[in-house]
């Protein structure tokens, strides 16, 4: 399965702030900066980009086109592209009672995921420190959520805050927080057409790949045939699978 990246333009959504904000802090260029949508592609298949959105609308006129081979002709048909975009995410969010976030973990302790994991659970388990029995952990981008038997254990440590754990050769301060959790409820997708680019269909399995790329490059390259300047054009034969991967610009 092969990947080729194409641009597209990616849809405005409307946002409502609902929040707070945090003073001294700078404030994002962007709130999304990248959007990657994969989109698959079956086989005698082919996904044509144009470089003006003007010429991939004159080819959808024309839902079949006859693409001819020397003495042979090829029918294929052309449809519009059509990404899934979501547009609405609504999440249902409940504080953990029995799980607490820990956080606040300085570059270059040298520890591996499992070392880490055993020293906090050391650390957390002595009634000494508060702790108490641990029932899970789970290694998170920023942080480590550990799960407790007992419900005040989770409830005390929040409390407290603020833990000086040794890690390795160093004694690191770490912020112990209640862990948050969050569930999808609801989420409502619309499809956003990509204008620059059209799908074609049915492709039969008579050429080689190379070959078969530059005569359907040529076919929509022909203004008679309401073509223009190609800027990218992927053929999967029949019998393999591909993956289109499109890439928001922005402007």
């Amino acid at each position: 399965m092969n990947d080729d990246a194409v641009p597209f333009q990616a849809p405005a959504v409307p946002l409502v702030f609902q929040g707070n904000t945090q003073q001294g802090q700078e404030a994002p260029k962007w709130l999304v900066s990248k959007v990657r949508i994969y989109y698959p592609l079956s086989g005698g298949s082919a996904l044509v980009t144009f470089d003006d959105p003007k010429v991939a609308e004159r080819v959808l006129q024309q839902k079949e086109h006859e693409i001819h081979i020397e003495e042979c002709r090829l029918r294929v048909q052309v449809r519009a592209v059509e990404l899934p975009v979501v547009t609405t995410v609504q999440v249902s969010t409940q504080v953990s009672r029995h799980s607490v976030l820990v956080s606040g973990f300085p570059a270059g302790l040298g520890l591996s995921e499992e070392e880490l994991l055993d020293k906090l659970e050391i650390f957390f388990g002595k009634t000494r420190n508060g702790g108490g029995d641990v029932k899970t952990r789970e290694l998170l981008r920023g942080g480590v959520v550990l799960g407790f038997t007992k419900d005040a254990v989770a409830q005390y440590l929040c409390r407290v805050g603020q833990f000086t754990v040794p890690l390795g050769r160093r004694k690191c301060p770490l912020r112990v927080s209640p862990y948050l959790s969050g569930e999808i409820q609801k989420a409502e997708i619309a499809f956003w057409p990509v204008p620059q680019s059209v799908l074609v269909l049915n492709i039969p399995d008579v050429l080689d790949g190379p070959e078969l790329q530059d005569i359907l490059e040529i076919h929509f390259q022909k203004p008679s045939r309401g073509g223009g300047e190609v800027e990218a054009l992927r053929v999967v034969p029949p019998g393999q699978r591909g993956l289109a991967v499109f890439t928001a610009t922005s402007g």
